[in-house]
């Protein structure tokens, strides 16, 4: 791994191929095949999923929910002769305590150690306030709210969903539905766990009718999964912390799994990683159930413990993400995959077309 750089994982890609909008109809996206043996692609639908899984495989879903974390406030002016800020964009990013959260904010130049922010509804009131406790980085603050009863409610209520820096459009009221999976169910991502954007109630039922086990964990999805590499060796590379859970029937249905020589199927890189992780500390040893953080960072070299195979969206140039999915099924094949689905013009990122990897 130390011999790689990021520039290894890039590949040209025309923008008109970045999805802005989702499918007309949820479900209805392209998958291309890879075989990871031989580098072999064809193309098909996801639609078709149940047909390249078998009775007995372990499926396993991120049942994370996204959260409305992108936010607008204000400044309170503290000084008579103090201009005035525009509209100050908070994405929050993390919670670190009671009523603290980390967030990004826009204009971050401008937004000091102090400064009391406020959160207006559509009418006017003020519904959130927050202070600034301690200043990052590329716009990194760490917030503390004023208590309020229901937080998430509010957040429903003022939030805007979170959507990828590559989509160049404001939030639309069909967001809040299609950029969820509609199995999702324990709130705190920031952003989607996009290869679970596919399914459908239908597919669901059509795996389980295939016999086709489920099973679920729960890793909320930073915004560092969007955040650029800012070094150039891979061996450099440090990821942001994320949250997981790994409950117990899941803990159970994996140790099954791999006790009867089943195939664990991964849908997304955030599976990817949360089990890959939980292999790591179980060391050998059943999974157990239990609760965490993981920075796992996942490269060309990194050898699987339980994932078989994969569903996963095209991801960006020079990500980690790609990193992944290269340590998976080999960089010269994904980056050829990739060239090959720029050329039949397959749509990209978070609300594009995926691969099915095995």
């Amino acid at each position: 791994m130390s011999d790689l750089l990021v520039s290894d994982f890039d590949f040209e890609l025309p923008e008109a191929l970045i999805a802005q909008q989702p499918p007309a109809q949820r479900g209805a996206s392209r998958m291309m095949i890879l075989n990871r043996q031989t580098g072999e692609t064809h193309d098909s639908s996801f639609a078709d999923l149940p047909n390249f899984l078998q009775p007995g495989d372990l499926l396993v879903l991120n049942d994370s929910r996204v959260i409305p974390a992108r936010l607008y406030a204000r400044r309170t002016l503290r000084r008579e002769k103090e201009k005035p800020t525009g509209r100050i964009e908070v994405m929050l990013t993390e919670p670190v305590g009671d009523d603290r959260w980390r967030a990004l904010v826009r204009p971050g130049r401008k937004i000091a150690i102090g400064e009391h922010l406020v959160f207006p509804a559509p009418s006017g009131e003020i519904v959130l306030e927050a202070d600034v406790l301690e200043r990052g980085q590329f716009g990194d603050r760490l917030l503390e709210f004023a208590p309020v009863e229901d937080f998430f409610g509010v957040l429903e209520c003022i939030g805007h969903m979170p959507l990828p820096p590559y989509i160049h459009r404001d939030d639309e009221t069909e967001d809040r539905e299609r950029y969820q999976t509609v199995y999702s169910h324990e709130k705190g991502s920031v952003a989607a766990p996009t290869a679970g954007l596919h399914f459908t109630p239908q597919i669901l039922e059509a795996l389980a009718e295939r016999d086709v086990d489920i099973a679920r964990i729960t890793l909320h999805v930073g915004l560092g999964t969007f955040a650029p590499l800012r070094v150039e060796r891979l061996d450099e590379v440090k990821l942001h912390r994320e949250r997981y859970t790994l409950n117990a029937s899941t803990a159970d249905a994996l140790n099954r799994a791999v006790r009867d020589g089943r195939r664990i199927v991964a849908v997304g890189t955030t599976v990817v990683r949360t089990l890959e992780h939980c292999a790591q500390q179980a060391a050998g040893s059943p999974i157990k159930p239990h609760s965490g953080t993981t920075e796992i960072f996942i490269s060309p070299g990194f050898e699987f413990q339980l994932v078989r195979a994969l569903l996963t969206n095209f991801h960006l140039p020079q990500s980690s993400l790609l990193m992944l999915v290269s340590a998976f099924a080999g960089r010269d094949h994904v980056l050829a995959a990739y060239r090959s689905a720029v050329q039949q013009k397959y749509r990209f990122f978070s609300y594009g077309d995926c691969m099915f990897i095995s």
